[in-house]
């Protein structure tokens, strides 16, 4: 399900415009946006945060929760072919308590997961009318 070592990190803008118009979920404290790729190679994360987090010291340290939380989570409960966005919250990602983003984060994740289950189940067949 996981993968193990260091993650892979998304850096090309063309990865992260697929990712945001993928399945997305959020938090007061985090997004993310996820998108699985069709291969079965490791999963792949990146990170971002607008002005709106703050200057560059508030947004690096956004990024660097934001990093940590996925070092902890994503290589138990991510799954291998998906790429994931962590998006960093203005005020929120840097004031929240590290255990409650790491449960945002796996709840997060169990969300899209679902969701993308749900939509890869084949409908059911449509009723049968019977002639009489």
């Amino acid at each position: 399900m996981g993968t193990a070592g260091p993650l892979a990190v998304l850096k090309r803008r063309a990865d992260f415009v697929a990712a945001s118009a993928a399945l997305r979920a959020g938090t007061p404290a985090l997004g993310l946006q996820a998108r699985p790729r069709g291969d079965d190679g490791p999963l792949r994360v990146g990170f971002t945060c607008s002005r709106k987090v703050g200057g560059a010291v508030a947004r690096n340290r956004a990024k660097r929760r934001l990093r940590a939380a996925a070092r902890a989570v994503l290589p138990r409960e991510g799954r291998a072919g998906w790429d994931y966005v962590l998006i960093g919250r203005p005020e929120e990602t840097a004031a929240r308590p590290f255990a409650d983003l790491l449960s945002d984060l796996s709840a997060l994740l169990a969300r899209l997961h679902a969701r993308a289950d749900a939509a890869a189940r084949p409908a059911p067949p449509p009723p049968r009318e019977d002639a009489a």
